[in-house]
């Protein structure tokens, strides 16, 4: 059999609409029932050892504290803090949305997760104030691809584990990424807003006690991600038992400090968390099969070579990897290509002197805001279902916020500081 036809089967399929998870476990099935020497047992030997890495035990944990935090209440409480900070500003609730995701990124690391949650709350709102609602859904879903970057974001656990890297660097190394994406999102909603006359949310600015009592409301909420960074740089606990913490303290903070988060509220989380984690795992599984079938071809160092043989300047080669990513993200759903094509690209990088903390930054962000590119993105089907949009009219008002969003990921490219400099200095 072809080497290359597992890969094209899965490729078909995903253009046939097929599940990721199903188009990725069929095509490596159909490696191990046509390849010579090639126990067929080892497929489900593969797709079940990966279970049983200690790490990945951050997904589901992570997943598990960002579901419990949504319940606990503390949207409406960033909201205000949002809003007292921001809302002065021209397009003020647009700026609150943004600034909510930045604040949000901490609380649930998944941008599916705070698209829904703010599609449901900030759009209505939005739309009621005159804002046009194909722009509501397109900055929801443009400034939820901030959350995976700020820590904890699932996206950096699942690089950390798939190319062996620091979790608790790339925590660190997401914090400046996230805020620069988050004032270049600000600036667009500005020039948007005052091209279109969206007015401040409030005439004047927030007294500084308002914001004070507003941060003080939010001070148990904005400490998970302190408490989850500041426990792996100190040795306290590792990045998968920072997970197991970080439920412990969404469940105290939602029961005992806040007092929204009920006991018979808990199979409701339970249900969406196992959810929403299987759905990854499914994926980690399948593509650990096709991983196989990657390694036993020599698919990775086969395209590295190809890629070599284009540049081998670092700098240069970071620059087509990204080009390629972007291709890639707007074909294949940005997890999935993730858990794929990090196994494929991560040696390679490393290998020509790629800081592996930088590339995970670039990669995980590059593959994030995949979310919002067409034809596949993830985040656009997820807010334009929920507002009720049409996809062309969110295409069209997410352009000026892509633009953005690219502009950010060639400086994180471009200028390696950005992402190094936290993670230098803390760890």
């Amino acid at each position: 059999m072809n080497e290359a036809v597992p890969a094209f089967i899965m490729l078909g399929l995903l253009a046939a609409n097929v599940r990721v998870a199903f188009a990725i476990g069929i095509a490596a099935l159909i490696f191990f029932l046509t390849a010579r020497g090639v126990p067929i047992e080892v497929y489900i030997q593969r797709m079940v050892s990966v279970t049983h890495s200690f790490p990945l035990l951050a997904v589901p944990f992570f997943i598990l504290a960002g579901v419990l935090m949504n319940h606990a209440g503390i949207t409406n409480r960033l909201m205000r803090l949002a809003d007292t900070l921001v809302g002065h500003m021209t397009g003020g609730l647009a700026q609150v949305n943004v600034l909510l995701s930045t604040l949000m990124g901490g609380m649930s690391g998944s941008a599916n997760a705070d698209a829904a949650v703010q599609s449901k709350i900030m759009v209505p709102e939005m739309t009621e104030r005159g804002y046009a609602p194909a722009f509501s859904a397109a900055i929801t879903a443009s400034s939820s691809v901030i959350a995976p970057i700020i820590p904890p974001g699932i996206g950096l656990v699942l690089f950390g584990f798939l190319a062996d890297v620091s979790i608790g660097r790339l925590f660190l190394a997401g914090i400046v990424p996230g805020v620069l994406m988050c004032v270049s999102l600000m600036v667009v909603v500005h020039i948007v807003s005052r091209r279109r006359g969206y007015l401040p949310v409030r005439a004047t600015r927030a007294s500084w006690s308002e914001r004070r009592h507003a941060i003080g409301e939010s001070l148990w909420a904005l400490g998970l991600p302190i408490v989850i960074v500041g426990g792996i740089r100190y040795g306290f606990f590792t990045p998968t038992e920072a997970g197991a913490i970080a439920v412990l303290y969404a469940m105290i903070v939602g029961m005992f400090v806040y007092r929204q988060l009920k006991l018979s509220a808990l199979p409701k989380v339970l249900a969406e968390a196992v959810l929403a984690t299987s759905v990854v795992m499914l994926i980690i599984c399948a593509a650990q099969s096709f991983g196989f079938y990657m390694s036993w071809e020599r698919i990775p160092q086969q395209a590295g070579q190809i890629l070599l043989a284009i540049t081998e300047n670092p700098l240069l080669l970071l620059l087509v990897i990204n080009v390629f990513l972007v291709f890639v993200g707007m074909m294949l759903e940005g997890s999935a290509a993730l858990i794929l094509l990090t196994p494929l690209l991560a040696p390679l990088a490393i290998g020509v002197g790629i800081d592996p903390v930088h590339f995970g930054i670039v990669m995980v962000v590059n593959l994030t805001i995949a979310g919002v590119t067409p034809p596949v993105g993830t985040l656009i089907y997820t807010t334009t279902g929920i507002v009720g949009v049409r996809v062309d009219q969110f295409v069209k008002e997410s352009l000026p916020m892509l633009l953005a969003l690219f502009i950010v990921l060639l400086l994180v490219t471009l200028v390696p500081a950005i992402s190094l400099t936290l993670p230098r200095l803390l760890m």
